[in-house]
């Protein structure tokens, strides 16, 4: 990754500039990036959408939309530099010939286009349309993809089609959002530059590993797209299993971004397989029911869609995910994720095995296992938990476990956070991908998911109900305790 490279000026084209993931997450980060001044003087930001606005009316629009999801006072120094950047186009997507008004805009200086598709996914194919008769789509510009990028292998592999023929691989950027976290990116630098981690990162050391991302929120007014989604393809298809494959991967030759990205595919690929078989076994899914959640009565998702009395989508998936390489045979993976539940975080949770002779067995019949938390959100840091013995002029080793803890608020007080999109925008202008999905690695996760969502139906697998404001469905705990182990809970 080469934060060197010179930032040169383009042309981003946002593709639903009147959607949430813009308003709440896009112009957010690109003021940011102005403010550390990583936005060319002459770069432009034209948003496109269905709306009579000038240039004068999108900036009014945005202001807002800057102050309302910024969490800092709005700098009408940086604004003033940002707004000048700042213009619209009116464009019915479905309409080919109306893109004839954004090669206008264009064309008076021709740069490198980034085209933002912030749309569902049913539109792409009028995008690829309209960007192609008006040649929007020169060797040098580029597209970046929100996820999920399709709803199973086959839809996927159609839409990668499609970009395909518009868009070389090396100016395909498909966006997980996770992998621009900066806990996430610390990942590389916590397994590969401290030997105490480097050499214990394996089946030879490591017990199990728990990976969860818990969601107070329900299905936000997405209702026609998540009934048709579910959990397990909005959230187990890309963030939890990108963040698997980083957990479990080898180190790369280098940095660069095929080296890290033909890493994670080798874990991918390595993913035992859940089918008919041991879908029983291996997987949880529930949904939620009306409960207290921060002292509020929520409703039920049946009652959230309020369009049927049966719904058989989850909202809640728990896994056991086994990886086939010799580094890592024995070690389980377990995997959560829901909506509604108790409280709103995302931590991987690593466990080592037991010593092998417990010398304080006299006093300590069970020593607690050793175990990294590294917190992705909220408060993000690692804590670290050994045993020690507490201070005392008693002849017996009283032990207890205690807690070693990295919090990057505290350790870099003076330097701000930066939202993922910030990083992953600032990449996406540099041309580089390494933080990015690769084609390979949507459509093997995609042919793992689609063998669970499969034998789901096959097996006619029932949902297990669980009340909002809970840690999910009872069966998500019997899934560890037959192995003998438990969740991480807060």
């Amino acid at each position: 990754m080469n934060y060197d490279q010179k930032i040169l000026a383009y042309d981003l084209i946002i593709f639903g500039a009147k959607g949430d993931l813009s308003k709440r997450k896009l112009l957010p980060a690109l003021y940011q990036l102005e403010k550390s001044c990583k936005l060319h003087k002459n770069t432009r930001i034209i948003g496109v959408g269905r709306a009579n606005w000038d240039k004068k009316k999108y900036r009014q629009i945005v202001k807002i939309d800057i102050i309302n999801f910024s969490n800092e006072k709005i700098n009408l120094d940086i604004w003033n530099k940002f707004s000048k950047k700042l213009l619209f186009c009116n464009i019915d997507v479905n309409n080919t010939s109306s893109f004839i008004k954004l090669q206008k805009i264009i064309n008076q200086d021709r740069k490198i286009l980034i085209n933002y598709f912030a749309m569902p996914q049913h539109t792409f194919q009028a995008l690829c349309k309209g960007l192609k008769k008006f040649k929007l789509n020169l060797s040098k510009d580029r597209v970046i993809l929100e996820k999920p990028l399709g709803n199973s292998l086959k839809s996927s592999k159609k839409i990668n089609i499609q970009i395909s023929k518009l868009f070389k691989e090396n100016k395909i950027f498909r966006i997980d959002h996770y992998l621009g976290k900066e806990t996430i990116l610390n990942l590389l630098s916590l397994k590969f530059s401290n030997s105490i981690f480097f050499t214990n990162w394996s089946n030879k050391t490591i017990d199990h590993i728990q990976i969860t991302i818990s969601e107070e929120v329900g299905i936000e007014g997405r209702l026609s797209y998540f009934e048709e989604t579910g959990q397990m393809r909005d959230m187990v298809q890309n963030h939890l299993l990108q963040i698997l494959s980083i957990i479990a991967m080898s180190p790369p030759i280098n940095l660069k971004s095929n080296n890290i990205r033909n890493e994670k595919l080798k874990i991918l690929k390595s993913l035992r397989t859940i089918d008919i078989k041991n879908i029983n076994t291996h997987t949880i899914r529930g949904q939620y029911k009306s409960g207290v959640l921060n002292n509020i009565t929520v409703p039920s998702y049946i009652e959230e869609i309020g369009i049927k009395k049966y719904s058989n989508t989850e909202t809640f998936v728990a896994i056991k995910v086994n990886i086939d390489n010799w580094k890592w045979y024995g070690v389980p993976f377990y995997l959560r994720t829901g909506k509604r539940l108790q409280k709103k975080y995302s931590e991987i949770v690593i466990y080592f095995k037991p010593v092998t002779m417990n010398l304080f067995s006299k006093y300590s019949h069970n020593l607690p296992l050793n175990k990294i938390i590294i917190r992705l959100q909220p408060n993000e840091g690692i804590d670290i938990f050994i045993t020690n013995k507490i201070p005392g002029l008693d002849s017996k080793y009283m032990l207890k476990e205690i807690k070693l803890n990295f919090d990057y608020k505290k350790t870099f007080k003076n330097l701000r956070i930066c939202d993922a999109y910030e990083r992953l925008l600032l990449d996406s202008f540099l041309g580089l991908q390494s933080l990015f999905v690769s084609r390979d690695e949507i459509e093997v996760s995609w042919k793992w998911v689609d063998s669970i969502i499969h034998a789901w139906k096959s097996s006619k697998s029932k949902l297990e109900f669980y009340k909002a404001g809970t840690l999910g469905p009872q069966s998500s705990d019997y899934l560890l305790k037959k192995d003998g182990k438990y969740w991480n809970n807060l």
